[in-house]
């Protein structure tokens, strides 16, 4: 099976605490949104502390069109996407010619040519290595885009691959837009980027991996296309987040878990460790419950949420790399998990090595 090497994040430039965002969205709402007393509980209720904001929030006033924010993304996603493949490499002690694959996902901006066309311009990777943009996957894409990279290594075990994952959430904010999912998401939705080297059984950093990964397992709920996701408008993409998620979660990821468990053949009814998507307070707490997880086992990803927000499909590698970085038992089987856009879900199992 495919090996997961290490992981490398880069955080947008511009820091700022919930507070000083949360006065700002106040300013530009004055007028069109009476009820403060409401916004101030949304932007409390998602247990966000701050976030990195991939431009400084002066500038989000003159950003008018699609096209503005667009360019603004572009701008910022390119160098990001570099920082974080480049300390990915120097790491692992890779030079890009030695990379036979890269993936990208992001669904925050449109690139043609894609992000990882625009990556190869930036480090030498090699002219025959294989590109995969992904775009539409949502939150999902993180453990989806491991389950795909996953994949191709099944069937290329030398080479070494990388996921590449930036999203620039707060470059999609709608102004106009008083709906309570985007009152929830001004709050909750930060900037980052997260990079993740995966190797075949076969290449040399094989035997040097951490984690093992197996048993990619997607799950398609369907008649759920109004859970979650963008609505494309003039101005942008304008969020689309029902409040049937964590009910979603607690119905469906059981099942979904226990039968990728089985699956492995597995005697256990749980993950000994678990990396998953922090979707919100609410969805974190619903995971927990219906997986009946002790509080412990969900502690990076809430972390996570309270230092940066929800990345969308950078938060789980962000997770990764703190699971990485605290690494449970050896011989121990974690899981991987996030919820997207279909409305639909995404697993794998990871085994610590020995």
């Amino acid at each position: 099976m495919p090996f997961i090497h290490s992981v490398a994040c880069a955080l947008a430039p511009n820091y700022y605490d919930q507070e000083t965002l949360t006065r700002s969205l106040l300013e530009d709402w004055t007028g069109e949104y009476v009820n403060t007393e409401r916004i101030l509980k949304f932007q409390q209720n998602v247990q966000v502390g701050g976030r990195h904001l991939a431009v400084p929030l002066e500038r989000y006033r003159k950003l008018k069109s699609f096209g503005d924010y667009n360019d603004a993304w572009l701008e910022a996603a390119v160098p990001m996407a570099t920082e974080a493949v480049e300390e990915l490499l120097e790491g692992a002690g890779l030079s890009a010619e030695e990379v036979g694959s890269i993936t990208s996902t992001t669904v925050t901006g449109l690139a043609v040519p894609s992000l990882d066309a625009r990556l190869m311009n930036q480090l030498p990777f090699p002219r025959s290595t294989r590109r995969t943009p992904l775009f539409g996957l949502g939150c999902l894409a993180g453990v989806a885009g491991i389950n795909r990279v996953g994949d191709y290594l099944m069937g290329h075990p030398k080479e070494a691959a990388i996921l590449v994952a930036v999203e620039l959430c707060s470059l999609t904010l709608q102004k106009q837009d008083v709906s309570v999912a985007n009152l929830i998401a001004s709050g909750l939705f930060g900037d980052g980027c997260a990079a993740v080297l995966m190797v075949g059984d076969e290449h040399p950093l094989a035997a040097s991996s951490p984690l093992e990964w197996s048993h990619p397992r997607s799950a398609f709920f369907p008649e759920t296309e109004r859970i979650m996701g963008w609505d494309v408008v003039d101005s942008g993409f304008k969020v689309v987040l029902s409040p049937q998620v964590p009910n979603l979660v607690a119905e469906e990821v059981p099942k979904e878990v226990h039968a990728l468990l089985e699956e492995a053949q597995l005697d256990q009814d749980k993950p000994d460790f678990l990396v998953a998507h922090p979707g919100g307070p609410r969805v974190l707490d619903a995971l927990q419950n219906a997986l009946d997880l002790e509080p412990d086992m969900l502690r990076h990803s809430w972390a996570s949420l309270q230092k940066h927000g929800n990345m969308s499909s950078a938060s789980v590698l962000f997770i990764l790399k703190d699971t990485l970085d605290n690494p449970p038992p050896p011989n121990s089987i974690g899981m991987m998990t996030a919820l997207g856009p279909g409305f639909c879900a995404e697993f794998n199992l990871l085994r610590r090595a020995s």
